[in-house]
């Protein structure tokens, strides 16, 4: 039996992304928290074996109460596999309401930047309301007799009691979304490694050609970068911290050898995991 944390309440994407990419022969306890913070957090004091969250989207970008958690709180947290998975939104509301009667619309803040073309389309005067996720919208929306809706999964809809509206109300055909698998530092993952990612803080950041410098241990080793961002340190303006994703494992001679380097230049290295694309 494996507990699994996962952003709840049931009926998210994210359990959806759980469901899929599971462990072949593992029977699950799925365990829902309120958010992606909780959820990591579950990890990290072991009341759960490992957790599913919402890492980056398509269209929005990274899902940054994930990036700042592993980055700081949680610093006996890996990530041990990913899975990408197409998203597509539902109205859904309580049995009787329709869409032109909406005066409030409901939805994990993502979601409703997702159909924000939808929206002012065909709810211009609805007030945007976030939720910490869709799954917990479409509960409020479901218990709540005031005329509002909700941006959510079918599945939800179909829990909660409520009517699907309108389906695939997301701005883009191509949204899909970026989970990650977490476990407690040392857990070996499912399948031999393909990504690895890291964040690294603490150079001299506000001279020209800095970061240059630091991603040059990586160029010229041939490591390949899918991905680069900056989140801010919170100490004061102009200071961040850089997250990464590299092709390859950790233990690659290679990669190995860049990161060696890397943390020569920087005051903080964290590797956040190394593991397969699910």
């Amino acid at each position: 039996m494996m507990r699994v944390g996962f952003l709840g309440p049931a009926g998210t994407f994210t359990e959806e992304a759980l469901r899929a990419s599971a462990p072949d022969g593992v029977t699950i306890e799925e365990v829902p928290y309120a958010s992606e913070y909780e959820t990591v957090m579950a990890v990290q004091a072991t009341t759960v074996d490992r957790g599913v969250v919402p890492i980056e989207n398509s269209l929005e970008g990274s899902v940054t109460a994930t990036l700042d958690t592993l980055a700081g709180e949680a610093a006996d947290v890996r990530i041990v596999g990913e899975a990408i998975r197409p998203v597509s939104h539902c109205l859904v509301a309580r049995p009787g309401t329709a869409v032109a009667d909406a005066e409030r619309v409901v939805s994990h803040p993502q979601a409703i930047s997702q159909c924000r073309e939808y929206l002012r389309e065909n709810l211009p005067a609805a007030e945007a309301v976030s939720a910490a996720s869709t799954a917990e919208a479409v509960r409020s929306v479901a218990e709540h007799d005031r005329p509002e809706v909700a941006i959510g999964t079918r599945l939800a809809a179909e829990l909660y009691g409520c009517d699907v509206l309108a389906e695939g109300i997301e701005d883009r055909r191509e949204n899909h979304t970026r989970f990650v698998w977490l476990a407690r530092a040392g857990t070996e993952p499912d399948a031999p490694p393909a990504k690895t990612s890291i964040v690294f803080w603490g150079f001299n950041d506000t001279s020209p050609g800095a970061l240059m410098r630091v991603l040059a241990d990586l160029a010229e080793r041939d490591i390949n970068l899918t991905k680069i961002e900056s989140r801010p340190r919170r100490v004061r303006l102009g200071h961040y911290m850089f997250f990464a994703d590299l092709e390859g494992a950790a233990d690659d001679s290679r990669v190995r050898g860049a990161l060696d380097a890397l943390a020569e230049r920087v005051q903080t290295l964290k590797v956040l995991g190394s593991y397969p694309v699910l």
